[in-house]
């Protein structure tokens, strides 16, 4: 992952401050860049194969898919699964996790990997909003090796969160990681701040972008399942806010359903202002081999402020890209009728001398 998502200041300070604005603007800005980019490469994939040329790439993607098979399913399990809600540290734990040698799927990043994405939206995202039902994890079991095909040994937040008792069964010596804040309050006042944030340029984006349309059938499942609430599967938009009393108790039954289910031996609770030593520990990293040791800071990332930034800058940004587009269109369009309207003049000009002389000839 790249190094603009860390923010690692001391808290409080102004470095913090405006290192949470340019990291959310960097990754608010990356997002839309992606969803571009991927429309080009699937416009030229549908130019080149009507044209016989997606044979040779489509047979290099293949090797490549194949290696990061073979590098993703070292000995076939996964490692490490965080089963804390969003906004409880998850995405500082995945940057932690990567630096520890654990290739981590953070739910920010999750529509990036197609395979895995289009597996939850064909069958838990998209179909809840058909049937108008909320598809929980008694009710269908992803397929989670779909996660070790794409590299990934470990998953942060939701909605891998949510299917710790079928992970745990299918790999038992898998460990999970439950992060929490230091109260529920606390946790319902970042995740509001999230909600808003992301709920206005799913809403624009989705008219222009089918990535972003999928992004916006996760987001209304997420809201069904955190607020014990169907009706955001088909309401219309603006969406409703979130319920704040309803969403407590979610996310505080949820994490008493993960204490009594995982074993203590494979359960870490853990908040990510406690740093290196306890993960360490609790994933037996050598000592020597911590981060902490080496004097390398704990990730710090997704802060509230942060998220704002995101969110501001994924809706800005493609605005700002479009309007200058269109601007370049018009002027380039403007300049063409004008050129066309000289050449014309230029034209009549010509004719016209031209007849004037002719007619000084045959007088």
């Amino acid at each position: 992952m790249s190094t603009i998502y860390l923010n690692q200041n001391a808290g409080g300070s102004w470095s913090e401050f405006f290192g949470d604005i340019y990291s959310g603007i960097a990754v608010g800005i990356g997002h839309p860049k992606w969803i571009v980019e991927k429309a080009i490469d699937q416009g030229v994939k549908a130019i080149t194969s009507l044209t016989g040329m997606a044979s040779s790439s489509s047979s290099a993607d293949s090797s490549s898919n194949n290696s990061s098979i073979d590098n993703g399913k070292l000995d076939g399990s996964l490692k490490v699964i965080g089963v804390g809600y969003g906004r409880t540290g998850t995405y500082s734990l995945a940057l932690a996790l990567d630096e520890l040698g654990f290739p981590t799927l953070h739910t920010q990043h999750l529509y990036e990997n197609q395979k895995i994405f289009t597996h939850f939206v064909d069958n838990i995202f998209y179909k809840s909003i058909q049937q108008d039902e909320v598809i929980t994890p008694d009710m269908y079991t992803p397929d989670f090796d779909l996660l070790l095909d794409g590299g990934f040994t470990a998953t942060m937040d939701l909605p891998f969160a949510l299917y710790y008792t079928q992970i745990h069964e299918i790999y038992p010596d898998c460990k999970f990681i439950l992060t929490v804040r230091e109260n529920s309050e606390v946790w319902f006042r970042s995740w509001d701040v999230l909600t808003k944030s992301i709920t206005q340029p799913a809403q624009y984006g989705s008219f222009f972008f089918t990535h972003v349309n999928r992004l916006n059938y996760y987001m209304r499942w997420l809201f069904s399942i955190v607020n014990s609430d169907k009706t955001y599967l088909n309401a219309p938009f603006p969406l409703p806010p979130q319920n704040k009393a309803r969403s407590i108790s979610s996310y505080e039954a949820h994490n008493q359903k993960v204490r009594n289910s995982i074993p203590s031996s494979h359960l870490l609770e853990y908040n990510v202002r406690e740093g290196w030593e306890p993960l360490c520990s609790f994933l037996e990293i050598p000592e020597a081999n911590c981060p902490s040791t080496h004097g390398i800071p704990f990730p710090k990332s997704n802060s509230a402020r942060a998220v704002t930034w995101q969110a501001y800058s994924s809706f800005i940004g493609p605005l700002v890209l479009t309007v200058f587009i269109l601007f370049s269109v018009f002027s380039l369009f403007f300049r063409k009728a004008k050129f066309m309207h000289w050449t014309n003049e230029s034209l009549k000009e010509r004719t016209k001398r031209n007849k004037n002389k002719m007619g000084m000839k045959m007088d």
